[in-house]
């Protein structure tokens, strides 16, 4: 085996694809690896660069591997792709990681730690039974409406539909009032497992300090202040706000050529998750502005008078987003701006 710089790792299910690559970027060897002989691979070759594309199993492997003393990097599959050469395959894959890792401007995804991985698995699963529970709702009231027996959207206005068939509405038939009581039944089995979820987020949130300071921010709930620790990367891994708010996606795309810039819209680029948690604490903080007042001089003061709400929400989710980059990297807590004369 020729001396290896890089070893570019094809991540599959059963069977993996390497590519290793000197110094010089000449190609070393390229395998393919079963599942259970990774470790032991990787056990028996020289220290270097490991790389290979972010993804689910990503981190399992990047810790595995890290832990024999090679240096990981994961890299975005959005900036591997333009390395590939013509056809795609596994070997063509493990190639381009490879040579996209040798780039000295490549941009690496940090390695989560089993810890994060916990806290954002608890997350979604918060929000996938929160999508469930809302279209067994939806179900319940298309089902009822038929019957002629309605409510307004959201949860708690279930109670209005249990009302009608416990007391067994002579509109609704037998089986009817069976089959919605079934359904009654798994809104009421989500919302408890919900509960303790949602529990277990706000016990987590209370012992850490950072989530702490967060949650003095406006528009940062609990929930936001701990996706924000399981979800995002590390705070050093950005060198300003602007960059960790671009990262999430709330920054303005780009369309310059010739030294003139032209600003489209929101790229909706990064972590979805956080950037619909901040947009919705956002959305929150206007309205409460819209129906209070917002303090007089303030930059949202200055926002609403002249621009649409919903456009002042993803602005202010994107201040909010760049003022948390700053807790998270400096510490300190959130301090209300002194508002500017009119």
């Amino acid at each position: 085996m020729k001396e290896v710089s890089i070893i570019g790792l094809d991540l599959a299910k059963n069977v993996f694809q390497v590519h290793g690559a000197g110094s010089d970027g000449s190609v070393s060897f390229r395998k393919k690896i079963p599942r259970t002989k990774l470790i032991e691979f990787f056990s028996s070759v020289p220290v270097c660069i490991v790389a290979m594309e972010a993804c689910g199993a990503s981190h399992h492997w990047a810790r595995e591997i890290g832990a024999l003393g090679h240096k990981v990097r994961l890299i975005a599959p959005i900036y591997v792709k333009p390395f590939v050469k013509r056809n795609k395959n596994d070997a063509a894959d493990a190639e381009a990681i490879s040579e996209a890792a040798s780039r000295p401007t490549m941009r690496f995804v940090a390695v989560k730690s089993v810890e994060q991985q916990a806290a954002g698995m608890t997350l979604k699963i918060r929000d996938l039974l929160v999508r469930q529970r809302t279209q067994t709702i939806n179900a319940l009231r298309g089902h009822m409406a038929e019957y002629g027996i309605v409510a307004p959207n959201g949860p708690v206005h279930v109670a209005r539909l249990a009302q009608s068939i416990d007391s067994r509405d002579q509109r609704l038939p037998s089986t009817v009032i069976d089959l919605c009581s079934m359904l009654l039944g798994h809104i009421a089995s989500l919302g408890e497992k919900i509960a303790l979820l949602e529990k277990e987020i706000r016990e987590r949130a209370r012992h850490d300090e950072t989530a702490k300071r967060l949650m003095t921010i406006p528009g940062i709930g609990v929930i936001c202040a701990t996706a924000l620790q399981a979800l995002a990367p590390a705070a050093e891994s950005f060198r300003r706000g602007r960059d960790f708010a671009a990262w999430l996606g709330l920054t303005p795309r780009q369309k310059s050529s010739g030294g003139k810039v032209q600003l489209g819209a929101t790229t909706k680029m990064g972590q979805r998750d956080l950037r619909r948690l901040l947009i919705c604490g956002a959305v929150a903080v206007v309205r409460w502005a819209r129906r209070k007042g917002a303090p007089e001089g303030s930059w949202l003061a200055r926002m609403l008078a002249r621009k649409p709400p919903l456009l002042v929400a993803v602005a202010l989710a994107n201040r909010t987003a760049r003022i948390a980059w700053a807790l998270m990297a400096k510490g300190g807590v959130y301090r209300l701006p002194e508002p500017k004369p009119a």
